[in-house]
């Protein structure tokens, strides 16, 4: 009897749990506009965590209160528990779009690094002179889109035509090199590579993810990214 009892309570107060959650996205949704993706427990008791086409959020249960910042936890030597929460969600993401990335192969391959890049972005081509030492080091890049204006921009066009190219590793480096590409269209995934970037912090480019779903924002050289992987462990 006193189990059933249990059982009932639970189930009211998962219920109660879940209605919470869901006024929660509505209202963020309705007054902000924000696309909310996912609601979990946060680190933080009284809050939750938000994941959003916009990033990542902190609310209060009641959905008054929202916070964008970040939460260390004290007793784990300032772990950042934001960070871990995005590093996971990059993770992810980034084996979803494993099919879809643009690939430089390392011959001899010790890391895997993905890089969310602009053809127009003068220090993502940068980045891309150094392609060839990136690979001789044993990195291969896995490129993901990131047209820094919007999917309303001539650079997404252009970005879907390098996508779309029958070789787009040589339409990349044409497009990175001030070349002329062709244009083209395809059933493409540019548009949600960009969303996904914003959700997991992403401003700029180019920036650099680690295979432990850390970031390097902005250009960093062919032996810095090596040290830092190798480093990283």
């Amino acid at each position: 009897m006193k189990q059933a009892l249990f059982a009932v309570l639970a189930m009211v107060g998962q219920s109660a749990v879940l209605a919470q959650e869901l006024d929660v996205k509505t209202r963020l949704e309705s007054t902000l506009g924000l696309n909310v993706l996912s609601v979990a427990d946060a680190p933080v008791d009284g809050l939750i965590q938000v994941t959003t086409d916009r990033g990542l959020f902190y609310a209060s249960r009641s959905g008054q209160y929202l916070l964008q910042a970040r939460i260390f936890n004290l007793d784990a030597g300032m772990r950042n528990e934001t960070e871990v929460a995005l590093s996971q969600m990059r993770r992810d993401g980034i084996k979803a779009f494993s099919d879809s990335a643009i690939e430089f192969k390392a011959k001899d391959e010790k890391y895997v690094i993905t890089v969310f890049t602009d053809i127009s972005c003068g220090y993502c081509q940068r980045l891309h002179n150094e392609i060839g030492q990136f690979n001789a080091n044993g990195i291969t890049v896995k490129y993901l889109a990131f047209p820094r204006a919007g999917v309303d921009s001539p650079t997404y066009d252009e970005m879907v035509s390098v996508w779309c190219a029958k070789n787009p590793q040589k339409a990349m480096t044409d497009a990175k090199s001030g070349d002329q590409i062709a244009n083209a269209s395809c059933a493409n995934k540019v548009a949600e590579q960009y969303m996904f970037g914003q959700q997991v912090g992403v401003t700029g480019t180019p920036n650099i993810i680690l295979p432990d779903g850390s970031m390097i924002p902005g250009y960093q050289p062919a032996a810095a990214v090596l040290n830092a992987l190798e480093q990283a462990g």
